[in-house]
């Protein structure tokens, strides 16, 4: 039971930071193609919350990765490590259910 709470939070934590990286994204496009105005206070701070959120896993990525010029790859490397821990904790859930050690 205790277990189940805690596979259900991780994965809950798990797609909510994929929608943030994805949304940070697009809302950083429309931005800068001009369709959104950093001017209008409920853009900002959408904009503004999800920078936060995001930013500490980008600097992280852009760190290791290698510059690219304008192409900033960091989005797509972090999707991609959130869908792996999802697929990591479906797999340790799996592992436990089938050796008995959860129920």
């Amino acid at each position: 039971m205790f277990l189940d709470v805690v596979f259900f939070l991780a994965g809950a934590v798990l797609d909510l930071l994929w929608w943030a990286v994805l949304l940070a994204v697009v809302i950083q496009l429309l931005i800068q193609f001009g369709i959104l105005d950093t001017r209008n206070r409920l853009v900002w701070t959408v904009s503004d919350f999800l920078y936060r959120v995001t930013e500490p896993l980008f600097g992280r990525v852009r760190r290791v990765i290698p510059n690219f010029g304008a192409l900033d790859l960091s989005p797509l490397v972090v999707l991609l490590g959130i869908t792996a821990c999802q697929l990591l904790l479906g797999a340790i859930r799996n592992y436990l259910l089938l050796g008995g050690m959860y129920f």
